[in-house]
């Protein structure tokens, strides 16, 4: 089972449509990264997930439970949906994680400490959180979020604010949880940072899931044959190639490259080079986007 499944949701304000007919799964262990300009409906959708909002259409399921219907489904989800997390600023930050704790119905001695020495916080534990800087006040958050040890994780820009090792902090934290079992979505501007360990990639662009592309053993080729525009074409009638698309004068496609050779010297198409190629997230989403 999906630990998290979205099913056509939509969202209307008034007439305006925010959100078209978003489906989309994450199973337990898997890290879902949603990207798109501003606009294009991440927020909306994360506020939808949680339950912040309610849907016009559609319906999120959390371990098969309807959020929207059905309370009891959040006792699996932690979330950081507002950045920076609000807290009480005069009391300490593990003071506010033990309120946290009394409302999840945490009893286990010692999990507040745990959670804060996970996130760095140990040092400013005991003081104000009125004093906390902004990426102190983000790592509270989490901390808050995971307190609870949820099977579904659901951050918004989760690493906003932060200096760069509280960056490497977090995304370390969230492989880890993803290795614990825990179902991880968040949003992000930065997909550089989350592509060496996301298994896949949502793309938004005009309150639509414009494209979804799975990282996890993905396998790219680089062909240079001309012409370019012809040999794209056959490439894109074979059942052995998964995707192709030009970019310059060369063609990248996932497949199986033996199939793709045979294929184009037996339509007599001249080839230059054929190899193995890092497939490119960041210049993917900017061509989708660009396209949408």
């Amino acid at each position: 089972m999906e630990a998290l499944r979205l099913e056509g949701l939509g969202k209307r304000y008034g007439r305006k449509p925010v959100l078209q007919g978003v489906s989309l799964s994450v199973r337990p262990g898997e890290v879902y990264a949603l990207a798109g300009p501003n606009g294009s409906g991440k927020t909306t959708l994360i506020r939808l997930i949680t339950g912040l909002a309610f849907p016009t259409e559609g319906r999120a399921l959390l371990l098969g439970e309807d959020v929207h219907k059905s309370p009891k489904a959040r006792r699996h989800l932690g979330a950081l949906v507002e950045a920076p997390a609000a807290f009480y600023p005069y009391l300490t930050g593990r003071e506010n994680l033990r309120m946290q704790a009394f409302l999840a119905g945490v009893r286990e001695e010692g999990r507040i400490g745990e959670v804060l020495a996970r996130l760095k916080l140990l040092s400013v534990a005991d003081q104000k959180v009125g004093s906390y800087s902004l990426g102190q006040r983000q790592r509270l958050g989490l901390a808050a979020a995971i307190l609870h040890r949820p099977k579904v994780l659901v951050l918004d820009e989760p690493t906003s604010g932060l200096d760069p090792e509280g960056v490497a902090l977090v995304h370390g934290l969230l492989q880890e949880l993803a290795q614990e079992g825990v179902a991880v979505l968040l949003s992000t501007h930065h997909l550089q940072e989350v592509s060496p360990y996301a298994h896949k990639v949502g793309i938004l662009g005009g309150g639509r899931l414009l494209d979804e592309v799975a990282l996890s053993g993905r396998e790219v080729f680089r062909l240079e044959a001309h012409p370019p525009e012809g040999a794209l074409a056959l490439l894109k009638g074979l059942p052995q190639v998964a995707s192709a698309r030009l970019q310059g004068e060369a063609i990248l496609f996932e497949g199986n490259p033996e199939a793709v050779l045979e294929a184009l010297l037996k339509e007599g198409y001249r080839v230059k080079a054929l190899h193995p190629e890092r497939f490119d997230l960041l210049s993917y989403y900017q061509e989708r986007v660009r396209h949408a």
